[in-house]
């Protein structure tokens, strides 16, 4: 069977590259409209409800729009890249390592992770729900992306700026990714969230430092070995258990749709950092909207996703 998509905001980065990975897949046919069709909302409404599956890769409120214009009691089913509905009721979270490969099969409204957030959670939430970690901790977060992340207007200033080599933002504490992390981590307290960006298109580097005597919590191996058992099964997420002695990320970075977490301590278990690496637009964005499609669709979850042999 081959379904119909179409991916409303298919021209921005996310879209580009969801685009890349479902052509010449048989199972896909793209709905695609020219330029001046994607500037009108009635080719688009028609689009949108034509369509077996929508992908939003639009700003957020671009993406309420998109959605209002759907047909409730139609058959579209809708995957939504930006962060409109992450934490909205009546949506399913799009991380089917966390909330359930048939959960996510078999939802109507998909909403896709934040890249930040895909690396936090995949760290936290296991070891959350496990009890080796306090929901009451107010953690942080220090993080570096690409600056593919920003869109068009920050590719454009790292692109022509060829001197900047770091930019710290989110400095009123009031990123719209906390939210989302905060929930489907369970916490009690919003983390502090510091993300910054560098010369380096794409790749992602997410930790959280843990003073793990203040926290209360057990030994490094012992977080590692829970996050290791809770993705012994997934071909997406791997844990490394002998933690590498440095973590890279290079400007022409490779794309790829894993995520890879590691437990770093202390010699005397006092300490540890747990550090996630990812793709911001594989694992972060586009490859996480194919793995859901894909699930939804009731094929393999990593058909046409980059993952290491």
């Amino acid at each position: 069977m081959t379904f119909s998509v179409f991916i409303d905001g298919a021209a921005g980065t996310t879209g580009l590259e969801i685009r890349e990975r479902l052509e010449g897949r048989s199972e896909f046919a793209l709905i695609l409209l020219d330029d001046a069709q994607r500037k009108s909302a009635d080719a688009r409404r028609a689009a949108l409800n034509e369509a077996d599956f929508a992908i939003l890769c639009l700003p957020d409120e671009a993406a309420r729009e998109a959605v209002a214009l759907i047909d409730p009691a139609g058959r579209t089913r809708v995957i939504d890249a930006s962060s409109a509905h992450r934490v909205a009721q009546g949506w399913t979270y799009g991380f089917p390592e966390l909330v359930g490969a048939q959960t996510v099969a078999e939802a109507r409204l998909v909403s896709n992770p934040g890249c930040y957030p895909t690396g936090f959670l995949g760290l936290m939430a296991p070891l959350v729900r496990a009890g080796l970690l306090p929901a009451e901790w107010p953690y942080t977060v220090n993080a570096v992306s690409g600056y593919s992340g920003g869109g068009k207007a920050l590719i454009e200033r790292f692109e022509a700026e060829t001197d900047l080599a770091f930019r710290s933002y989110g400095l009123a504490l009031g990123h719209k990714h906390i939210a989302e992390m905060q929930q489907h981590a369970g916490l009690a307290h919003p983390p502090v969230f510091a993300p910054a960006v560098i010369p380096a298109f794409r790749g992602m580097v997410v930790e959280v430092p843990l003073p793990l005597a203040a926290v209360t919590a057990p030994a490094p191996e012992a977080l590692s070995d829970c996050l290791a058992a809770f993705y012994e099964d997934s071909r997406i997420v791997r844990v490394v258990g002998t933690p590498r002695d440095e973590i890279v990320l290079r400007a022409q970075e490779q794309p790829h749709d894993d995520l890879t977490l590691q437990v770093f301590g202390s010699a005397d278990g006092s300490q540890a950092r747990l550090i996630a690496v990812l793709d911001n637009l594989g694992k972060g964005a586009s490859g996480a909207a194919v793995q859901s499609l894909n699930l939804m669709a009731g094929l393999e979850e990593t058909l046409g996703l980059r993952l290491p042999a």
